[in-house]
Formats: structure tokens, C-alpha cells, sequence
């Protein structure tokens, strides 16, 4: 099958182009992790290298993701009745104190797209939430900040989580504006993504590694 139209749909971030365009697909019989792997996932791994190499920016990337997500909104009561499996699952979450959520959002439109179950829980959490979302069950999970007043939290949240004894159990991964390599180091992270495209690299490397 051609998917040209629907990456390009993706793109330029035509929601309604993208999502009739997996419903038509859907139509003609063609199995749902298809549409997936052939017609989601490569426009969004393309807008993220177009995105590191500083061909287009993130209002671009937004609006790619959010055509994307219209046709995953399609695409996964499918996936899901034909037992299709999420590679993995990420909890992510803006640090407490912070409510910014445009980043977060699109690392989490973005880590769907590449076929990872995600559980958002917004903006302003607590670490009693954080470690919450470890004892329900995640692979990874990340933390964003956008303030330099708020990135303290994330060493507290991976106390917490040592404290509850289920530190062994995730991969954490922290991000957000003022947030560095050595500082992610510093306070025992995993893993470190400078921004939406890199973040997705990460996460499916810990799910598939």
C-alpha cells in the first residue's frame, strides 16, 4: 500500500487528512500495525531528525504530532482487538511546582507514535504520584521541568522512589529547559533527552534493549 499521501498528511499536519486516511486503510483490509509502522511512524522519526538537524521547530513538530495522534485515535482500539502489544509502557509528568506541558505533551504524542503506551499524568505532580505511577506498573519514566526553580524536584521524586523500594523496577529519564546531561547524572537519573525526538530514542532503547 502507498502511504505517501498520509506521511505527507502527517507532515504538514493535516489531522482530518491523516485520520481518514487510516480509517480508509482500515477499510480496505489492511492490518492496523501496518498502518502503524508504515504510514505513522516514519513521518514522525523524520519530523524528529528534521527537528535535531534545525530544519523545522517545535510549533512544526507539534502540529505533526497532533495529526498523528488523530489517526493513532483510530488506529488503537484497532491495534489493541487484533492483540497488537505496546513495546513497552512510560509514565511521564511535568515536576511538582511547574505546570508547563507543551514539551511534555509532545514527548508524549510522539512516544505513542513510535508505539509505546502512555500514561500522562499532567502537570504539577507530586512525588507521591510519581512513585504511584512506578508501583502501577511502567518501564520508564520521565520527568519534565521547564524552571530552574522547579528541576529540585526530580531528585526528591527519585528518592521517593528509592525509598519505596521499587527503584530497580524503572528507568527514569528526566528533561525540560534547564535540565543537563551532568545534572541528570548528578541526581541518579538514567537517561537524559535535550528534547522530544531524542526523548523517544531513549525510552524505546531502555523498552527494546
Amino acid at each position: 500500500m502507498d502511504y505517501s499521501e498520509m506521511h505527507a498528511a502527517v507532515l504538514r499536519g493535516d489531522a482530518q487528512a491523516v485520520a481518514e486516511g487510516v480509517q480508509a486503510s482500515l477499510d480496505a483490509g489492511t492490518p492496523p500495525a501496518e498502518i502503524l509502522d508504515s504510514g505513522l511512524v516514519p513521518p514522525m522519526i523524520e519530523i524528529g531528525e528534521l527537528f535535531e538537524e534545525g530544519e523545522v521547530y517545535v510549533p512544526e513538530m507539534l502540529i505533526a504530532a497532533h495529526a498523528m495522534k488523530a489517526g493513532m485515535q483510530i488506529l488503537r482500539p484497532e491495534l489493541v482487538k487484533a492483540g497488537i502489544e505496546p513495546i513497552g509502557k512510560v509514565a511521564i509528568g511535568t515536576v511538582q511546582g511547574d505546570i508547563h506541558d507543551i514539551g511534555k505533551n509532545l514527548v508524549a504524542m510522539m512516544m505513542e507514535g513510535a508505539g509505546i503506551e502512555v500514561v500522562d499524568l499532567g502537570v504539577d505532580v507530586s512525588s507521591e504520584e510519581f512513585v504511584e505511577a512506578v508501583k502501577g506498573g511502567v518501564d520508564v519514566l520521565c520527568m519534565s521541568g521547564l524552571l530552574t526553580t522547579t528541576i529540585p524536584a526530580m531528585p526528591r521524586v527519585i528518592q521517593a522512589i528509592e525509598e519505596a523500594g521499587i527503584r530497580d523496577q524503572v528507568k527514569i529519564m528526566v528533561g525540560g529547559a534547564p535540565v543537563t546531561e551532568s545534572f541528570a547524572e548528578q541526581i541518579g537519573a538514567d537517561g537524559y533527552a535535550p528534547d522530544a525526538a531524542s526523548a523517544v530514542r531513549v525510552a524505546k532503547g531502555y523498552l527494546t534493549g
